[in-house]
């Protein structure tokens, strides 16, 4: 996928780039207009997010001499600090939370008076991320990478003059640049976000009390996760989607059939088809005009608090890229080539900022990947084999192609389905929604995707982006042993219906 976007790779370029001939590229001479003197650097990293410090750590490891700047003040980005992370902490603990209110008395817990206390919900989440992001700045120190806290910009093709956090300014100088500068959520037109009223993924994680009513604007990964959440906490939600379905284009149609059946049973209403023609935010209440995605009778609804979560955008203002010559494309990426380089063959670009799904972890393997080529001349990432997870419940994951891009590429193919009610753990558990999907090729066997609903389904997509990477058949899954009484049985199960039959169901 990625390489039918990229730039046609410069044979010129190909060996300038290996470590022994990497030339001095300032002369001492040039070095006296400086503002702070600094050492030229085998790498130099613009940004701090997961992309970033993966691929400044990997410098790091490799022995190259490395800088990474980060204008946040914390490392590890959105993910760490308000993504991935904060978000996944506030889903397990309003799931606990909602759970023993709803799911305890047939399991034998008898419990009285529970109360959310929504202060300490966030305490816990904010002690997660505080972990975590020291962590990441422990590793740097551990693998010799220098740390800068500051607002980087081009002062050159070499040359970076970074506004310190602190005060002051300091220009960098780098052998190799790599930007990893991510993403940001897309605006809704006409819609000004405050992160108090009117959201994005930001507030939606430091909201100080639970709104009556939640619209969420977009029926992907992220709206159906927070509204998930708030949900669970005592909010009225209705997500608004202009698709006919939940969960974005790459998830298959059938689990997302299933998903929205499930999320709907929990309280959360759906409205697919729907377009927002616009909103007012001066009254007491949000009110949003929607209709018919294809034209209709318009209809209002008001909320306390309206998420906007119609995706991310690549986020480079305030680069500099002007002053170097780069350019985004229409939907504001930067152009690299298979090696993730620019048209500036020493600057390589990785994570959200251009091509490829936005998810944490593809941009890591791509931190490794671009050191290795800057090191080694060769890197590795199968973009055929990035996994994508939603942290509702059920969880939802898939890997690979759905049954609606198999069939419109007229391979020939086949599907084993298998349910976690006919699976001992899942039962034991008392937590049997869901299946597992498998599509392999009719004639080959070969494994094209897996698609899972159920809990710990992020946990078992793991083997499926195992399988597909090593070109498994579903035979060889299914003549696999898996440990029993395990939820992972079940995708054995699934994989044993795809070439025969299940035994179990």
């Amino acid at each position: 996928m990625l390489r039918s976007l990229q730039l046609p790779r410069a044979a010129t370029a190909r060996s300038a780039f290996k470590q022994s001939s990497l030339p001095s590229v300032i002369a001492p001479r040039l070095r006296r207009s400086y503002a702070t003197e600094s050492e030229e650097k085998d790498l130099v990293i613009i940004g701090g997010g997961v992309a970033g410090y993966v691929a400044a750590i990997k410098a790091g490891q490799e022995g190259l001499k490395v800088t990474c700047i980060e204008k946040r003040g914390t490392l590890g980005g959105t993910c760490l600090n308000v993504g991935c992370i904060p978000s996944k902490a506030l889903l397990n603990n309003s799931h606990l939370y909602h759970q023993i209110l709803h799911d305890t008395k047939n399991r034998g817990i008898e419990v009285g008076d529970v109360k959310i206390n929504l202060e300490q919900l966030m305490k816990s989440k904010d002690t997660a991320v505080s972990g975590l992001t020291k962590g990441v700045e422990f590793l740097f120190k551990k693998n010799n990478v220098e740390y800068i806290k500051g607002t980087a910009s081009f002062a050159g093709e070499h040359e970076i003059t970074v506004n310190l956090t602190e005060g002051g300014e300091k220009t960098v100088v780098g052998k190799n640049i790599i930007i990893a500068t991510g993403s940001e959520a897309t605006p809704f037109p006409g819609l000004e976000i405050d992160e108090k009223r009117i959201i994005t993924s930001t507030g939606a994680i430091a909201l100080t009390k639970v709104p009556e009513s939640m619209v969420v604007i977009g029926g992907g990964i992220i709206g159906l996760e927070m509204g998930s959440v708030w949900s669970r906490l005592g909010s009225k939600v209705t997500v608004v989607e202009f698709l006919g379905q939940i969960g974005g284009p790459g998830m298959d149609a059938e689990v997302a059939k299933a998903a929205q059946k499930v999320l709907k049973k929990q309280g959360i209403d759906f409205k697919l088809s729907t377009k927002v023609m616009g909103g007012d935010a001066s009254g007491e209440k949000v009110k949003l005009q929607v209709e018919a995605a294809k034209g209709g009778k318009e209809e209002t609804l008001d909320a306390d608090v309206v998420l906007v979560a119609i995706g991310r955008r690549p986020y480079t203002a305030g680069l500099g890229l002007e002053n170097i010559g780069l350019e985004t494309d229409d939907k504001g990426r930067l152009v690299i080539d298979s090696e993730y380089r620019t048209k500036i063959p020493h600057i390589r670009v990785i994570g959200d900022c251009t091509f490829g799904p936005m998810l944490a972890h593809k941009a890591e393997e791509e931190g490794v990947a671009v050191v290795e080529y800057i090191k080694k001349g060769y890197g590795h990432v199968n973009y055929g084999a990035i996994p994508s997870v939603m942290y509702t419940h059920p969880e939802v994951a898939w890997v690979g192609q759905n049954e609606q891009e198999v069939k419109a590429s007229g391979v020939k193919y086949k599907v084993g389905n298998f349910p976690f009610t006919a699976n001992s753990r899942a039962k034991t558990n008392l937590d049997t929604e869901g299946f597992v999907k498998i599509i392999a090729d009719a004639e080959t066997d070969r494994i094209l995707g897996v698609h899972i609903i159920g809990a710990s389904a992020g946990e078992l997509i793991a083997e499926g982006t195992l399988a597909i990477e090593y070109g498994a058949s579903s035979e060889d899954v299914g003549r696999t042993s898996h440990a029993h009484p395990t939820l992972s049985e079940a995708f054995k199960e699934a994989a044993m219906a795809t070439y025969g039959k299940a035994i179990h169901f």
